[in-house]
């Protein structure tokens, strides 16, 4: 009997501890298990009590890259519950929050995470001598990130502008267009970075699962749409009607809840490759351009690809948000982004967002005053780690029948674990 196991203990280069177990046995694959090690945070029990306007506050301090995400989909919960209606311009300004923090967290991922799997080094910092203008240009798109989220959200992480109804401030004029110009000055960055991720060389894959994203006739949506779709069986249903669809589940060697699709068991991946292959179509030309041209196009089931996804949601991005800053300049949306009138009612509400790293759903039920009486919270990464799994399983076993050496199976499942951008602080909210 050939027996051997890799172990990672506190796995580097992701958000929060998490540890690979892999047993081979007579070249089987006979353990394969990611265990999320971070203690529970209680966030769901946190905020029982508290009046409706402290929630989003505290939910966002789930995630310091994922704040906006999170403070917007527990309002939304909240409008949910009241029947607010908000205006075009307010919704024009959440999507700019979102693709915010989208900028903070891809060009994080992608520079700081996971291009040192790929370029040969162990962190990003040989990467400033090795390749200055790749270093240079991921610090420069974390920080138009950091100010775009600062500008509309009040400050860089947990934003304090947003509230139910609307905004409590507004950028000037002026502010939109010097904005627009400097996501357009990105662009041709973020359109090297898709050829960069592109270039990199990866162990092809199919994932064992299927994929979740929000949809939308006609656009590539992020926040705004209460219809979500399971993108490789066509199931399609509504954000309220999520625990018909989504089955949370727990395990003995992890501590965070994992998911699964509630009819027939099967694990899914949210992720920026779940919203690629469900919306793709409604990309911005250049960014359509620049997937098409790295071959990411629907079906693309490779878990690996999620880098090149996030690369090209960059682009996305920097367009759209230069494209509503410059309406926002010019009175482009109707109405005013300050908070509407609304009436405090008990009920219960269901909030969805696409956050950076994938589907996003805050379940509020409130009392008559307005105090919170149940929160739950999926998060991406609590959906994401069933079907990480599977994929590690498949992965590990494809390497062990290539004869690959122990240390690169560890190298390999190391590279997958990080192109799933996996948040565990947040998986164990």
């Amino acid at each position: 009997m050939v027996r051997k196991s890799i172990n990672v203990e506190h796995l580097a280069r992701i958000e929060g501890h998490g540890d690979i177990h892999l047993d081979i046995q007579d070249g089987m694959v006979s353990r394969c298990e990611f265990s999320v090690t971070e203690p529970a945070r209680l966030f769901e029990s946190m905020v029982r009590g508290r009046p409706f306007h402290e929630a989003p506050y505290i939910a966002s301090r789930v995630c310091g890259i994922c704040s906006a995400s999170h403070t917007l989909t527990d309002i939304l919960a909240i409008e949910d519950i009241f029947g607010v209606q908000v205006t075009d311009r307010t919704r024009a300004l959440r999507e700019l929050l979102v693709y915010g923090s989208f900028l903070q967290n891809h060009a994080t991922h992608l520079f700081v995470f996971a291009a040192p799997d790929f370029l040969g080094h162990k962190s990003i910092f040989p990467v400033k001598e090795a390749d200055p203008e790749t270093f240079e240009g991921a610090l420069a798109l974390k920080g138009l990130g950091n100010e775009l989220c600062t500008i509309v959200g009040g400050r860089s992480i947990h934003p304090i502008t947003a509230v139910v109804g609307g905004f409590t401030s507004e950028p000037s004029a002026e502010e939109y267009l010097r904005l627009a110009d400097e996501l357009e000055r990105m662009v041709d960055r973020a359109l090297k970075s898709v050829d960069l991720f592109s270039g990199f060389d990866a162990v092809g894959l199919e994932t064992a699962g299927d994929m979740l994203a929000m949809v939308e006739e006609g656009t590539y949506p992020v926040i705004g749409s209460d219809q979500a779709l399971f993108v490789r069986s066509g199931q399609r249903f509504k954000a309220d009607d999520y625990e018909a669809h989504i089955e949370e589940y727990a395990v003995g060697h992890s501590a965070a809840f994992l998911a699964r699709m509630r009819e027939g068991g099967r694990p899914y991946m949210a992720a920026a490759l779940a919203r690629v292959n469900a919306s793709w179509g409604n990309l911005t030309e250049p960014a359509r351009f620049a997937a098409a041209k790295a071959g990411l196009r629907p079906p693309e089931l490779d878990p690996f690809a999620n880098n090149v996804a996030q690369a090209v949601e960059v682009v996305d991005s920097l367009v759209r948000c230069a494209g509503i800053c410059r309406k926002l300049a010019g009175d482009g949306y109707a109405g005013s982004s300050e908070p509407v009138a609304f009436e405090v009612r008990a009920g219960r509400g269901v909030g969805f967002t696409e956050a950076p790293r994938g589907a996003l759903f805050h379940d509020l039920e409130l009392d008559a005053a307005g105090r919170v009486v149940r929160a739950s919270i999926i998060t991406p990464t609590s959906q994401n780690i069933a079907n990480l799994e599977a994929d590690m399983r498949s992965l590990a076993q494809k390497l062990v029948e290539a004869g690959a050496s122990a240390d690169d199976i560890r190298l390999d499942v190391e590279k997958l674990v990080r192109a799933y951008d996996p948040c565990l602080s947040c998986s164990v909210h």
